[in-house]
């Protein structure tokens, strides 16, 4: 059974190029708010998160918190575009297992995701 990963972000070219990217050997599911990340997280399998950091209504910081009291277990890489020191840095204190700087090679994707699966 193919490994499900969970691509959150609110810009829709962001979500396709993910998508292009990660559907060869993943199966992808996507979310374009951290309100239908949440829903995605409580209704269906998921094995990893994508989730990117900036975006409207609820970041993906607040997405990554309201994720924890229900899906602690799910490995979650954050994606940003800014490169912030305390956005990386709080989020990874926060118990996120990676992160990339967008826009990311292709490459470099795919080889995090594999990382991280194969420690579990």
């Amino acid at each position: 059974m193919q490994k499900r990963i969970l691509v959150v972000d609110d810009d829709e070219m962001n979500l396709m190029r993910t998508q292009i990217i990660l559907e060869g050997s993943y199966d992808v599911v996507l979310a374009d708010s951290g309100v239908r990340a949440l829903h995605v997280l409580k209704n269906e399998r998921i094995d990893l998160v994508l989730l990117d950091i900036d975006m409207p209504l609820m970041n993906g910081i607040e997405t990554f918190e309201h994720m924890k009291e229900f899906a602690a277990e799910i490995p979650v890489i954050f994606l940003t575009a800014s490169g912030e020191v305390e956005d990386v840095v709080g989020a990874l204190l926060l118990g996120a297992v990676d992160y990339l700087k967008k826009p990311y090679p292709p490459k470099e994707l795919l080889k995090r995701v594999a990382q991280e699966f194969e420690k579990r």
